[in-house]
């Protein structure tokens, strides 16, 4: 086969890949777009995602047991967050309130050894529960809170996947599966309330209004509780990350 033609096969494969698995590019952009501001364009979700789509055909390996769609949905998403995290669009208040309540979060719950109530960590930043509701609308709104930001790497969402360019470090694995053991420990010390919607938000795939109807509560309820829930992990991790 000659050079030419070897270029037009893997164009009509990339082509094919396109074709096939556009609608879960859609699929994804639209589920990130649930609980993103209207500044964030769709359009630009799913250009950045066909990109991720593209990678995932290039480095997608079949021996590591996992589907190709498992592999192509991971790398989808990673591209996403990253093309929303370069935009930079989150006010510096935002940044600044979110680690303020990680911080205030975890001092109440290491006093008290146990989980940090809405009331008490208002008091301890000086606002209303009101007005705390509302921070947590504005991380939610204004920052992607997700396993992301724990420091936690695509490959953890994967059985036994690993980027094409995953060190082979024994010392690196055994982190990981510490951490990822730390996670599901801290997951499962949250307050049942945020474990249910982090569950129907990342395993179940509902968007957050779909989640406000089966828990009956309003959508901007369930975007406060998933980012107090994110918080809080964030504040119990703290000590692994350092």
């Amino acid at each position: 086969m000659s050079r030419i033609d070897a270029y037009k096969k893997a164009g009509a494969q990339q082509q094919d890949v396109i074709t096939q698995y556009a609608p879960l590019v859609k699929r994804i952009a639209h589920h990130l777009m649930s609980r993103l501001p209207s500044s964030v364009q769709v359009e630009d979700l799913m250009q950045a995602g066909m990109i991720g789509l593209l990678e995932a055909s290039r480095n997608f390996d079949a021996t590591k047991g996992a589907s190709f769609e498992t592999f192509a949905g991971i790398r989808i998403r990673g591209a996403m967050i990253d093309e929303i995290r370069r935009g930079d669009w989150v006010p510096r208040s935002v940044h600044r309130n979110t680690r303020r309540i990680a911080e205030k979060i975890a001092e109440i719950e290491q006093k008290t050894g146990r989980d940090a109530r809405d009331t008490e960590v208002a008091e301890a930043l000086g606002v209303a529960v009101e007005d705390y509701r509302v921070m947590l609308m504005e991380t939610s709104n204004g920052h992607m809170l997700d396993f992301d930001d724990l420091g936690l790497s695509e490959d953890h969402f994967s059985e036994g996947l690993s980027h094409s360019d995953a060190t082979e470090n024994p010392f690196d694995d055994l982190q990981s599966a510490d951490f990822k053991s730390c996670l599901a420990t801290a997951i499962g010390g949250l307050p049942e309330r945020e474990r249910l919607v982090l569950a129907l938000y990342y395993d179940e795939e509902l968007n957050l209004k779909e989640i406000g109807e089966v828990m009956g509560v309003s959508e901007s309820r369930i975007s406060q509780i998933n980012s107090q829930a994110m918080i809080r992990l964030q504040s119990r991790l703290r000590d692994w990350r350092k």
